[in-house]
C-alpha cells in the first residue's frame, strides 16, 4: 500500500511534466534579413534537437529567394517535417521563423510583428535616422548579431501559446480585426451604398447571369444547326432519291 501511494504522485508528476512540455512549442529559429539579397542580419535559435541543418538551409534558401521579385508581405510555408515557416516583410527587412505545425498561425505572425518592432527599435537606438542606411550598407552576415539577446527575450514570451499573455494577444488582435471590419462597413454605408441596394445589385447579377446562360445555349444550338444542318439535309435528300429509284 505504501509503495502504491508513493507511485501515484510520481506518475502524476511525470504526466503533468510531459503535458507541460507538449504545451511549450516555442518558435524554433528566427531570422531578420535584408530582402534585396537575403543577407542575414541577425538570427536567434532555441536549444532544441528539433532544429536540423536542413531547416537552417531551407531558411537561408527562402531568404535568398525573396529578393529581386515582388512577394507577399506575409506568408506561411509548410515543410515536409511537420513544421511551418512564417515570414513578414517590413521596411525592406524580412522576419522569418520556424515553428511546429501545431503552433497557432495567427500567433506566429504576431510574434514576427513584435520581433520587427524590437529589432527596429534597437536599430533606431543605435543608428537614429540613419538606421535604414545601416541595413542597406551591411557588408557581412549577422552584422547585427548583438541584437540576438533582444530577439531571445521576445522568443521566450511566445513559448506557450496557451499562456494568458498570448491568449490576450490573440483576443486583442481579433478585436482589432473586428474593428477594421466594422469601420469598412460603416464607410460603405456612409457612401450611400445601402444594404438594400447591394441586395438589388445581387438580384440583378443573378438575373443577368440567367439571361447570359440562355443566350449561350441559344448560340450553341444555332452553331450546331449551322454545322450539322446541311449534312442532315443532304442525307435526307439522298435517302429520298434512293427510295424513289428503288421502291417507287
Amino acid at each position: 500500500p505504501l509503495t502504491n501511494k508513493t507511485k501515484r504522485p510520481l506518475s502524476l508528476s511525470l504526466s503533468l511534466s510531459r503535458s507541460q512540455q507538449q504545451r511549450k512549442m516555442p518558435p524554433l529559429l528566427t531570422y531578420a534579413a535584408r530582402v534585396s539579397d537575403g543577407l542575414p542580419l541577425v538570427a536567434s535559435m532555441t536549444a532544441s534537437s528539433e532544429i536540423g541543418d536542413d531547416h537552417k538551409s531551407q531558411a537561408k534558401e527562402l531568404l535568398r529567394g525573396l529578393g529581386g521579385r515582388t512577394t507577399t508581405a506575409k506568408m506561411s510555408i509548410s515543410t515536409s517535417s511537420n513544421k511551418v515557416f512564417f515570414y513578414v516583410i517590413r521596411d525592406n527587412i524580412v522576419y522569418l521563423t520556424l515553428t511546429e505545425s501545431s503552433y497557432p498561425k495567427r500567433l506566429a505572425f504576431l510574434y514576427l510583428e513584435e520581433i520587427a518592432d524590437v529589432f527596429l527599435e534597437s536599430l533606431m537606438a543605435d543608428h537614429h535616422a540613419d538606421h535604414r542606411n545601416a541595413v542597406e550598407t551591411a557588408a557581412r552576415p549577422y552584422q547585427f548579431i548583438k541584437y540576438d539577446s533582444v530577439l531571445q527575450r521576445k522568443q521566450k514570451e511566445f513559448i506557450d501559446p496557451t499562456s494568458r499573455s498570448n491568449t490576450n494577444k490573440l483576443n486583442e488582435d481579433l478585436m482589432d480585426i473586428q474593428s477594421i471590419m466594422k469601420k469598412n462597413i460603416e464607410e460603405v454605408l456612409n457612401r450611400g451604398e445601402k444594404l438594400e441596394n447591394v441586395r438589388d445589385m445581387s438580384d440583378n447579377l443573378v438575373s443577368k447571369s440567367k439571361e447570359f446562360k440562355w443566350g449561350a445555349k441559344k448560340v450553341t444550338w444555332q452553331a450546331r444547326v449551322n454545322q450539322y444542318g446541311p449534312i442532315v439535309a443532304m442525307t435526307v435528300f439522298v435517302v429520298f432519291v434512293l427510295y424513289l429509284k428503288f421502291f417507287w
